[in-house]
């Protein structure tokens, strides 16, 4: 896949100007921004099976970050996990003014307005602490497992990434989020199961990841490695 691609390392990539790497980090912040906004607030249940709905789209969100670390190295998909960090804050910053607001006399749908946007400040706290340390973990085991992989085996690097990421996911987001309002079984419960999920939902996955990210080498003609990447999260990087 990677044959005819010019091999850049983690600095390089960070300084190059790419032609798609735009349009990748606006679809990865939409659909990290829909999936908290949309699929949050419903519970489905399918076969007896109940579960945030959610679920269905947000490891979308991860299966981006794993393509951006992949195609453009940690640097460009730190900026792109601090972009989305911002984009949620000013989601529940937005959230939170709006739901306040007094309704006009007449409106009857400020009930149903506070049901869907009126997350706790827990929830909301727990979504963005979870998501900014569960998409460093992720990116930061991607890039390292392509360093010692030499950039074989892409599909070890996207589900072991996944499962460490998503694991520190749940980890913050189900405890902080749910305890001492649900029992501890039902946290342990429900974060153990949806870890299970996500990684299944990357494993499965695996062929669309190798589609997209064989594309978008192809289409800028570089392979990134992180050689001398700095992987702290707060890392000052001339990215693109």
């Amino acid at each position: 896949m990677t044959q005819n691609l010019s091999r850049l390392d983690g600095q390089a990539g960070a300084r190059r100007h790419f032609r798609y790497f735009d349009y990748l980090m606006a679809a990865f912040v939409a659909i990290l921004l829909l999936s908290n906004l949309i699929g949050a607030s419903k519970l489905a249940t399918i076969n007896g099976y109940t579960f945030g709905a959610g679920i269905l789209f947000f490891p979308i969100s991860y299966v981006l970050g794993d393509v951006l670390t992949e195609v453009y190295g940690y640097a460009n998909a730190r900026r792109c996990v601090w972009t989305g960090f911002a984009a949620l804050l000013f989601m529940a910053f937005m959230s939170f003014v709006v739901v306040a607001m007094p309704p006009a006399a007449g409106w009857d749908g400020q009930a149903a307005y506070e049901s869907v946007f009126g997350n706790t400040w827990r929830i909301v706290a727990a979504s963005v602490l979870a998501f900014w340390a569960g998409e460093f973990v992720n990116s930061f085991v991607m890039a390292k497992m392509k360093l010692l992989t030499g950039g074989r085996h892409l599909w070890s690097r996207t589900i072991g990434s996944t499962v460490f990421g998503q694991a520190v996911d749940s980890l913050i987001f189900y405890p902080v989020a749910f305890f001492g309002i649900w029992s501890n079984e039902q946290v342990l419960t429900v974060m153990v199961t949806n870890w299970l999920l996500k990684v299944l939902w990357e494993a499965l996955l695996t062929p669309v990841t190798y589609a997209v990210v064989g594309w978008f080498k192809t289409r800028e003609g570089v392979d990134v490695f992180d050689d001398g990447t700095d992987f702290s999260p707060f890392a000052k990087a001339d990215a693109v």
